[in-house]
């Protein structure tokens, strides 16, 4: 059960490291699934063939399920179990996702990224804390395209970590990175069943991004919201 500890102001003095979920917590995810559903609809009525569609829905769905079960060494039984419910090869499916999940949103990224995150990580950076990213899918070409920075960054499929979140080896990897405690760390993102639970894996805060309360879990709408705000104001 999640022990609920509220964010305050004040906690922020005792923050030196924040980490970012990427997916629908930097950018706006439905807009840009939609376009990707768009440019793939288009794809296969140009070649006749919905199998990429096909692979993409079955990958997701089996990464979900994998996620919930915490499974060690996930990227191997994911491309195996996707291929073996599509007819494909596993090559076939590493291509397919490749191109449509890590290649083809990067470029609407940009427009969907939410307001006030430049000025977050700035805000950040000149109260002297760390920024890391931890997300699912490799994250370095997003962040470019999102025109974010960060400190250190952990994905899901790195070789010293092999897991999805919940499961904690991800954030304990970049902890260890950056060299912090797990109690001087605040943990971003948008699904209390992924971003919160990871955090309260390792004995991290959450804040979770949403336009909704979710019980046991303290949220925030915008990242303009006065909870940032001692980390927005200007420094003297």
């Amino acid at each position: 059960m999640n022990a609920f500890r509220p964010f305050n102001s004040s906690d922020w003095d005792k923050i030196g490291f924040v980490v970012f979920d990427v997916d629908g917590t930097l950018y706006q995810q439905r807009p840009v699934r939609i376009r990707i559903l768009r440019d793939m609809l288009l794809h296969a009525l140009l070649r006749r063939n919905l199998r990429d569609l096909v692979v993409i829905t079955n990958y997701r769905r089996i990464r979900e399920r994998l996620a919930d079960e915490r499974v060690e060494g996930f990227e191997r039984l994911l491309i195996s179990e996707t291929a073996s419910s599509t007819s494909s090869s596993a090559d076939d499916v590493r291509a397919i996702v490749k191109e449509w999940i890590e290649q083809r949103p990067v470029p609407y990224l940009r427009a969907c990224r939410y307001p006030g995150l430049k000025e977050l990580f700035a805000g950040l950076r000149r109260r002297g804390k760390s920024i890391g990213i931890l997300s699912d899918y490799p994250a370095e070409d997003k962040l470019v395209a999102l025109e974010l920075t960060a400190d250190y960054i952990v994905s899901a499929a790195d070789e010293d970590v092999g897991c999805l979140k919940p499961h904690p080896r991800g954030l304990e990897v970049l902890i260890a990175k950056a060299g912090v405690k797990a109690h001087t760390t605040l943990m971003i993102g948008d699904r209390a069943s992924r971003d919160g639970l990871v955090a309260q894996g390792v004995g991290a805060r959450a804040l979770i991004r949403s336009s909704k309360s979710i019980e046991g879990w303290h949220t925030f709408a915008t990242f303009d919201d006065r909870l940032f705000a001692p980390v927005l104001a200007p420094s003297f």
